[in-house]
């Protein structure tokens, strides 16, 4: 199974905007470039999410768009079901009836236990921890980083050590 564009970009600009929760509206032209977001894509993205009640969008000087409810209580199994719509992998999962062989079809049962996994995974991950998550890598990055320079910083002083003797 593979999300669309449309669930990949949409998670990602909900997630920019957990980010600055509490901090006021964010640009859209903000959240298309730190998410590397096609902005007319983003515009047409962004309906949804405000028809559905999950963001909001303020006009003027201090414009932008902000989440309503807090990133603790937005779920990714609301935004993907919003965004992607039906879950399953395959149609017979989410609409038997219109299988009669449904229930002697043992590859259905592994339709139905695939989307059971993904509908776990999505309903237990809200977009508070998507931005732990971010910080976390965020963290790492960080520290990789000091540690690359701290390495670069030995092999000069060797480099330099070097050319003196």
């Amino acid at each position: 199974m593979k999300l669309s564009t449309r669930a990949r970009y949409g998670t990602k600009a909900l997630l920019e905007l957990s980010l600055h929760w509490g901090k006021g509206p964010v640009l859209l032209k903000d959240i298309a470039q730190r998410q590397e977001i096609p902005l007319q894509y983003l515009e047409h993205l962004i309906r949804p999410l405000i028809q559905a009640g999950i963001i909001k969008t303020t006009r003027g000087a201090r414009g932008g768009i902000s989440l309503i409810k807090p990133p603790k209580d937005v779920r990714l199994s609301e935004v993907i079901q919003l965004l992607e719509g039906p879950i399953g992998p395959v149609a017979c999962v989410d609409n038997p009836e219109l299988y009669p062989r449904s229930n002697l079809c043992v590859t259905h049962d592994i339709w139905a236990e695939l989307k059971k996994a993904i509908c776990g995974v999505l309903e237990s991950t809200t977009l508070e921890d998507l931005v732990e998550r971010q910080k976390q890598k965020w963290n790492l990055k960080q520290l990789k980083d000091r540690q690359k320079q701290y390495a670069n910083g030995r092999d000069m002083k060797k480099k330099n050590s070097n050319k003196n003797k």
